[in-house]
């Protein structure tokens, strides 16, 4: 029996301070990226899918964001171009397979 799935990993890349599309309030938000992997024998093997967005800590309106959107609001956030500090795994998800 071989056992496959898929496991998703939530980063925190940084709190922003932005103006909410959803309910109009200047509010800290913060921008995540949600991995995907391909899992073997519960193993992580390879990303299937990447997708970033921003969530509102006032209302909870989350907004998708590109990986260039993405890179351009962390590099705002800490102050220097280029200086990406790499943020930690939260709230794993095993998605089991047959």
């Amino acid at each position: 029996m071989i056992i496959f799935g898929t496991r998703g990993y939530l980063y925190q890349l940084a709190i922003l301070t932005l103006v909410c599309g959803g309910c109009g309030n200047p509010a800290a938000h913060t921008l995540r990226k949600r991995v995907t992997k391909f899992t073997l024998f519960f193993v992580p093997l390879f990303p299937i899918s990447t997708r970033y967005a921003t969530q509102c800590t006032f209302c909870g309106t989350e907004q998708k964001v590109t990986k260039e959107q993405a890179e351009q609001l962390q590099a705002h956030s800490t102050g220097t171009p280029g200086n990406h500090p790499h943020g930690q795994p939260h709230q794993p998800h095993q998605h089991p397979g047959a």
